[in-house]
Parts: C-alpha cells; sequence; structure tokens
C-alpha cells in the first residue's frame, strides 16, 4: 500500500469550505492509500472528537501529525490575521520537520490552500508529487463589481494585482510548477494562467457534496434558495434584483406561494436588505444565518431552484444543491459554470448589468412556468452529482493519479516497449475521465 504523506494546513470535520474539504479528501485517499496527514496543532481536538464519536471508514489508513511553527514565529498571528503569511512560513518548515522525525512516504501531496499563487515546498524531500487542487477567483467584470462602490473595485483589483505579482516573480511557485508530478486544478482557466505546465494540470474541482437525505413530501408554490457569504462577488445584488423582477411578473394570487430564502451572513447584508427594500420584496425574502448541517438540509429541502450568480472560481454549494435534485440557475463561467452542465442548469452569460438581471429573472420564469423542465433539471442535477462531484468520485480518481504516479516511478524503458508507459499512462487517465 502506497504511503502519501499529505500537507493540510486546514482539516476539519465540523467545518465546511478550506477544512472540510481537507477532512473529506484526506479520507477519500485513505481509502486506497496509507494517509499520512500533516496538519496544525488546533485541529487536534476537533478530529479525535470526531473520531471518537462517529464511525470514520478506513481510519486504519488515517495518520495524522500535527506541527505548528515556534511562538516567536507565530505570536503576532490572531484568528485570520497574518494566515496567508503563516501558512507560507507553514509550508517552508514542513519539509525540516519531516525530515527531522523520520516519516516515510512513498508520494506527497500538497492539499491546501486552493490557491494557485503561493507555492508548496514538498518539493524539497525529493519525492513524487501532487500539487492541489489549485485554484483563484477571477477578477469580477467591472459592471458587477463597482455597484458595490468604489471600495470593492479596488480590493478586487488590487488582490489580482498580488496573484499577478506572485505569478510572474516567486521563484519558488515556478520551482513548485516545474517540480510537481501532477497539478490539480479546480477548473479549467489553470491551463491558461500556468499554460507552460498545461500538461500536467488535471481538472479536479475542490467541491464535492455527501449524499443527500432527499425528501419524499410534496412541494407547495416556488421557493428560490441562495447560500454563501454576503460578499460583492457572491453576487447577491443580483439574486434579489432577479427574483424581484420575476416576482413583479407573476399574478397577485401566485405570488402568495413564491419565497427567496437567503442563507448566510457577511458585511453587505445592510447593502442586500436595502435592495430587497428598494425593489418591494422584503416581505418576500426568508433571512437565514448559517446553520448547522442537519437544518442546512431541510432548506435544501424546501427549494425549488438554487439561485447563485456568483463570479468566483468554484462553489461549494453548488454540488450541495445538486445533491438534493435542486436545479442551478448560475454565470456561464469557469466557477459555478464549469460545475454544472445543460441538463442541470441554466448558464447565463455576463453581459451589461440591466440585461444580465433580466436574463437570470426570466431564468427563473421558465422553472416556474414549465413543471417538466424543472422535472428533468432535478434529474439532470442528481445524476451530474453522482457522477462528477461526490467525494467518492474524487477518491477514485487520486488513487488512479497516484497509482499512475508509482507506476512511473518504478517502470523501467527498455528498447522493446520504450513507448508503452506513456500510451498506458493515457488510458488510465482517459479511463477515470470516463467513469
Amino acid at each position: 500500500m502506497e504511503r502519501i504523506l499529505v500537507s493540510a494546513y486546514a482539516v476539519n470535520p465540523y467545518k465546511g469550505s478550506e477544512d472540510g474539504t481537507g477532512w473529506n479528501i484526506v479520507n477519500q485517499i485513505a481509502r486506497f492509500q496509507k494517509a499520512i496527514v500533516i496538519t496544525r496543532e488546533n485541529n487536534r481536538a476537533p478530529i479525535e472528537k470526531y473520531i471518537s464519536e462517529n464511525k470514520v471508514q478506513n481510519v486504519q489508513n488515517l495518520e495524522f501529525v500535527y506541527f505548528d511553527l515556534p511562538y516567536s514565529l507565530r505570536f503576532w498571528k490572531r484568528g485570520g490575521n497574518g494566515a496567508l503569511l503563516y501558512f507560507y512560513l507553514w509550508q517552508i518548515f514542513l519539509p525540516f520537520m519531516v525530515r527531522k522525525r523520520k516519516i516515510e512516504f512513498d508520494i506527497a501531496h500538497h492539499l491546501n490552500f486552493h490557491n494557485d499563487w503561493t507555492p508548496t515546498f514538498l518539493w524539497l524531500l525529493k519525492k513524487p508529487l501532487v500539487w492541489g487542487p489549485i485554484g483563484h477567483h477571477p477578477k469580477m467584470p467591472f459592471n458587477f463589481v463597482i455597484k458595490y462602490g468604489v471600495f470593492a473595485w479596488l480590493i478586487d483589483r488590487i488582490t489580482y494585482l498580488i496573484k499577478l505579482l506572485f505569478w510572474k516573480f516567486d521563484p519558488f511557485l515556478r520551482l513548485s510548477l516545474h517540480k510537481a508530478d501532477t497539478i490539480l486544478a479546480v477548473n479549467s482557466s489553470e491551463k491558461i494562467i500556468h499554460r507552460r505546465v498545461k500538461s500536467k494540470i488535471t481538472v479536479m474541482p475542490a467541491v464535492a457534496a455527501e449524499p443527500a437525505l432527499l425528501s419524499n413530501l410534496p412541494k407547495t408554490g416556488f421557493t428560490i434558495l441562495s447560500v454563501g457569504r454576503f460578499v460583492a462577488l457572491k453576487g447577491f445584488d443580483i439574486t434579489i434584483r432577479a427574483f424581484a423582477q420575476f416576482y413583479a411578473s407573476q399574478p397577485t394570487q401566485a405570488r402568495t406561494t413564491m419565497k427567496l430564502i437567503l442563507v448566510g451572513k457577511g458585511p453587505q447584508k445592510n447593502k442586500l436588505k436595502k435592495i430587497a427594500k428598494e425593489t418591494g420584496i422584503e416581505h418576500a425574502i426568508e433571512w437565514i444565518e448559517w446553520v448547522d448541517k442537519t437544518k442546512m438540509q431541510t432548506i435544501y429541502q424546501r427549494a425549488d431552484a438554487f439561485l447563485f450568480p456568483s463570479h468566483e472560481g468554484a462553489g461549494m454549494v453548488i454540488p450541495e444543491a445538486l445533491s438534493f435534485g435542486i436545479p442551478i440557475i448560475c454565470f456561464d463561467n469557469f466557477g459555478p459554470g464549469e460545475l454544472t452542465n445543460d441538463h442541470c442548469a441554466i448558464r447565463i452569460k455576463a453581459g451589461k448589468y440591466t440585461e444580465t438581471v433580466t436574463e437570470f429573472s426570466e431564468a427563473l420564469n421558465s422553472l416556474y412556468t414549465k413543471p417538466r423542465l424543472r422535472n428533468d433539471m432535478a434529474i439532470g442535477a442528481l445524476n451530474h452529482w453522482n457522477a462528477e462531484l461526490n467525494w467518492e468520485v474524487k477518491g477514485y480518481l487520486l488513487h488512479k493519479i497516484y497509482t499512475v504516479i508509482s507506476a512511473k516511478r518504478s517502470w523501467k524503458p527498455n528498447k522493446n516497449d520504450s513507448e508503452n508507459f506513456h500510451i498506458n499512462e493515457n488510458e488510465m487517465l482517459l479511463e477515470n475521465e470516463a467513469s
């Protein structure tokens, strides 16, 4: 059994986003390989608590190593403040800790953060290296981000400029790209940004969802759901305006059965409430702050459509919604657009702001007035989640990647089959993509 050394800065079975992704991926690795997971000391308590209270499959293949820098190198870190700098330093010192503790492994895998502009240093260990999934949020289109003010536009552009500087000038990032055997990318934009190594890149979205508890109870009315942080990137202003336009176009009696549920919190909540009031639909919106997984399931079960006009490069809530058989309405972009297909989503190109809002409104109207379409897309949602966006699919893909790397490492060419390995490697990857 291969021993995979996993650098997973964030791992927490009780959280979502980066931490939840870390937990799910290391568990998928443990289905087929031994996973030696290096993570921060503050993740020890939740990991040990969860393992003690739950039946974790393949727990015998999970080994956690807890590592933090000395206090002198982290006293300045407070919560999220300084997290990225600390993460960078943590990665630099990690290989030296592995050598000092004489941890034996066959393949190294740098798992998170999921950005593509800070490097890994696991190549220092001189073993085969898998890096990713990596990715980033693209620049928001000007006519959308400016709706949140000049400051929001400035922050978005400065953030992108910082990424650009790392891409062009960080020598360790270039070394990471060069040294990695396989680079996993959250979407296909990485083959454009890092085109010099695109032959190493395999697209594997970092997001997925567990099987959902589906409800057999009949639905009444028309309920639209959107989930996420209330920040400019998520496009909740479009959600509210599109719903308002759709709502106003319906007969008075039909409106009484329509509802928009917004789940989340964030700095733009007051602005979004102001938009709801201005458009006259505050009475038709249900605002819910973050809830636990069990309560979130009941919210998903109520939804007829998932409205998610986000500009991000991924979208954890997309596979969650699909697992409940909910049709998606989103942008046709590198993020939610690539996580969906025409069988489960209505995808809209970003254009002029008012025209885009109208297109989202018309998409809502199509799902509302065409029950057959809504039912077909609900089936398509479940099929797409099952084929592409459940965690077991990720585990199988990682297993195939490790198998290819292991075979490549042990293969010795001879003059009779000098091309055979290359062909077999491609066949294995194509087989995985087809599955």
